[in-house]
């Protein structure tokens, strides 16, 4: 059985994928002052997991230009949505089997970088991560109300049934 916390990572991946739905590509790419676009958040969050669930936790880069278009403080950019939102399901893919292999004792390893420690756990980059996500979640809900998209997504879905509290 998948660890809780890997329940609730994924519940929180459904629901940012939740709303982005019906996001036309040109309302993707729209700015609101020094907001990035949604396209850009999505690079973003590609960019975050493959820093911690495969690069950081499993020596994998797949996408080299994650890190330098959407890394924090990155550059504002542009990109397209289909672009971004087919990177962040290869690296989300790429990132599962790992996740799948998580157990209690496993989350509180040290996250390393080339053998050198950060610090930080797995559980707690996981954690960071899954916070990272319902920070942008809010943020496009926002960007979409300033687009005038109407019957957004209503947040938090449905919690209780596709990942309620369990024990460890």
């Amino acid at each position: 059985m998948t660890h809780p916390l890997i329940d609730q990572f994924r519940f929180t991946r459904r629901e940012w994928l939740r709303g982005l739905e019906n996001i036309p590509e040109e309302d993707a790419k729209r700015h609101f002052g020094p907001m990035n676009c949604i396209s850009w958040t999505v690079g973003h969050l590609a960019w975050h997991e493959q820093r911690y669930l495969l690069e950081r936790a499993q020596g994998q880069m797949l996408f080299p230009i994650l890190n330098e278009l959407f890394a924090y403080r990155a550059p504002m950019s542009t990109p397209e949505l289909g672009e971004m939102l087919a990177m962040w399901r290869q690296v989300t893919q790429a990132a599962d089997p790992f996740l799948d292999t998580l157990t209690s004792e496993l989350l509180q390893n040290d996250l390393l970088h080339k053998g050198r420690s950060f610090g930080q756990s797995i559980g707690s980059g996981l954690q960071r991560i899954t916070y990272h996500y319902w920070y942008h979640t809010g943020e496009i809900q926002a960007i979409r109300q300033m687009l005038g998209h109407a019957n957004l997504a209503e947040y938090v879905g449905d919690l209780e049934q596709e990942a309620p509290y369990r024990p460890e």
